[in-house]
């Protein structure tokens, strides 16, 4: 039995991902294929490998796709049950839909985004010995743009955090918040009474949190991700995927089920399953998505093909 099998986990997977369109019509965001495996399928594979084995999916936009697509989870090792969100109003007010389906402490992931962790089980021993009420993934973070984008922690003399800041104009540290929580079901007591924000008009994880630490639980700061992608636009999914390919070392990832024709090129590309490459294809760092027929004679760069459309991701983007 490892540390972390007493856990549950739960996935956010509900949002609607508009700066993602034209892919958010047809694909939640959590669906987003990252060499050929939809995103939350990582997620899900990162529970089980340290031995969560019962999941809860929130789901909203697309739901039914979710649902469609992993099933009750059995093939990854896990045993999910999913929960609607059927207002998008923030993170914390997702987690307050979960409180009668979460019976134990519960690492709660963000669905849309990709993690590269470190011994993620660790984040659980604080808790299981009792010294923490909830532990808080992070990363030390050189990127200040990024840091703006998410929240920081603050950790005083005692080891233990004292204040998370969403969003830092300033920011006093460099240790992010990345997206991965845990938290003992007292959490729930802090949820409930956690404000809708004037800016948003949404309930903020961050605001939680924060009732949390001021009611005097513990909560550590756990420095186990080595890696965070937010996949907020067409190109960070590019991105992504350039980079596991990368990691990987491979000059290409082609699916089983693919007919590209012998007279294209293609360089550091990743096709999915049943798409079709015409002849004379030159592609560099592209994606294709299952299904997709690219026509003959294309020379394209930095560029995704789904059924429907042509998306060209620019550097930087």
């Amino acid at each position: 039995m490892t540390i972390a099998s007493g856990l549950q986990g739960v996935i956010l997977a509900a949002g609607k991902g508009t700066r993602m369109r034209p892919f958010s019509e047809r694909w939640p965001k959590p669906l987003l294929p990252v060499l050929g495996k939809p995103l939350l399928v990582y997620q899900l594979e990162m529970l089980a490998k340290i031995g969560v084995q019962d999941v809860v999916v929130v789901i909203g936009h697309l739901g039914h796709e979710v649902v469609r697509t992993i099933g009750d989870g059995s093939q990854y090792g896990v045993r999910i049950r999913y929960v609607e969100q059927e207002e998008t109003l923030g993170i914390a007010h997702a987690v307050s839909r979960l409180e009668p389906h979460v019976d134990k402490p519960f690492f709660l992931f963000l669905g849309d985004i990709y993690f590269g962790t470190a011994d993620l089980a660790a984040m659980a021993e604080p808790l299981r010995t009792g010294r923490a009420h909830g532990a808080l993934a992070c990363k030390r973070e050189p990127d200040l743009a990024a840091i703006r984008r998410n929240f920081i922690l603050l950790v005083g003399e005692s080891g233990y955090v004292t204040r998370v800041v969403e969003k830092p104009r300033h920011p006093r540290t460099d240790l992010k918040g990345c997206g991965i929580y845990l938290f003992d079901l007292s959490f729930f007591d802090a949820v409930r009474r956690t404000p809708r924000t004037a800016m948003r008009n949404e309930y903020e994880i961050t605001d939680a949190i924060q009732i949390f630490l001021d009611d005097g639980y513990k909560v550590v700061a756990s420095e186990v991700v080595v890696d965070d992608v937010n996949v907020s636009y067409p190109a960070d999914l590019l991105d992504l995927n350039l980079k596991i390919l990368s990691q990987q070392a491979l000059p290409n990832w082609i699916a089983p089920r693919v007919n590209v024709h012998p007279g294209s090129l293609l360089d550091r590309t990743i096709v999915m399953d049943g798409a079709e490459i015409g002849e004379n294809v030159a592609l560099t760092e592209c994606l294709v998505f299952p299904g997709t027929k690219v026509p003959a004679g294309r020379v394209r760069r930095r560029t995704i093909f789904t059924p429907d459309a042509e998306i060209r991701c620019s550097e930087g983007e």
